[in-house]
């Protein structure tokens, strides 16, 4: 899912992240013998999976920076190209987050990676949306930027897309709102995944990039969970009542875009939904296990770990 806002959160200090780091550490101490040291640059670092991905490769002892419009080691704006050349400087990875919010992108992504590939950086991981592989390009910008990596011989890439966050609810646009989650998905279910999680599988890939390179991930959680399965867990953990509201979609739709949603990813909003509520949602798979060495947190966990948002 594409909606992020900028939430900057430190890295989850439960077992599995520890397990996580431990393993990308040695991996990393092994490269680093015959390596010099590598210059990864976070788009979106002070994002919902940028911080965190950031956080990871700091305490991996990688030379992070982070890069977005404001609170960033730099400034980075997709509207303006004067940032993107120093961001650029002596960087040799970069985690890319596409401009959020909007349906067409592809061609300044395309004019940045140009940009990236002459200033001499060498793997990208780029965070896409699940599905999107199954998508003509014409029509959705996010596959479009996936081929383009693709394409591109002097860059190795590796593809991320992940499952909606399990953020959203505690975040953005799923969070209950007088014990209300509104959204149109109906009884379909989505194996939502934290962004801990996706985050750990970016780590991986920019960290030791070799073992990754052309790879497709698509970070999923352990459960496939209706909106009114996830409203229950939080119910549980916060003693209170929360439940669905599987509001008519157009009418949802049409207050996104009121309350500031650009009225061209109306039609986004609309398949992501139309997505999930035919039944068609993620179903969970291995990938965050076969990265990491550590399965996928659950919803459970994660509404424990993050009930105070709902205080």
């Amino acid at each position: 899912m594409s909606l992020q806002n900028v939430h900057l959160l430190s890295v989850s200090h439960n077992k599995s992240s520890v397990k996580r780091i431990d393993t990308l550490a040695l991996s990393l101490q092994t490269e680093g013998m015959t390596n010099p040291p590598s210059n990864v640059l976070v788009l979106g670092g002070t994002g919902k999976t940028g911080s965190r991905v950031a956080a990871k490769l700091t305490t991996l002892g990688l030379n992070v920076r982070t890069a977005a419009r404001n609170g960033a080691a730099v400034r980075f704006d997709w509207d303006d190209p004067s940032t993107h050349g120093p961001a650029l400087e002596d960087v040799n990875r970069v985690y890319l987050v596409a401009p959020v919010l909007r349906t067409h992108f592809a061609d300044q992504v395309s004019s940045f990676l140009d940009l990236a590939e002459a200033a001499g950086v060498r793997h990208v991981t780029y965070v896409s949306a699940f599905g999107i592989d199954q998508v003509p390009p014409q029509f959705v910008a996010h596959r479009a930027v996936e081929l383009d990596l693709i394409a591109r011989g002097a860059i190795t890439h590796s593809i991320l897309r992940p499952a909606w966050f399990m953020q959203n609810f505690s975040e953005t646009f799923l969070r209950p709102v007088d014990g209300v989650i509104t959204v149109p998905t109906g009884d379909g279910a989505e194996a939502f995944v934290d962004a801990e999680d996706i985050a750990a599988v970016a780590a991986a890939t920019l960290a030791s990039p070799g073992p990754h390179a052309g790879a497709e991930y698509a970070p999923t959680g352990a459960q496939a969970l209706t909106v009114s399965d996830a409203a229950d867990i939080i119910a549980d953990v916060i003693g209170c009542p929360v439940k669905h509201d599987d509001l008519d979609r157009d009418t949802w739709i049409d207050g996104s875009v009121a309350a500031g949603v650009p009225a061209e990813y109306g039609e986004v909003l609309r398949m992501l939904t139309e997505t999930i509520a035919s039944g068609h949602g993620s179903r969970p798979n291995n990938d965050v296990q076969s990265v990491t060495g550590v399965p996928p947190i659950s919803f459970a966990d994660f509404a424990r770990r993050t009930a105070q948002a709902w205080a």
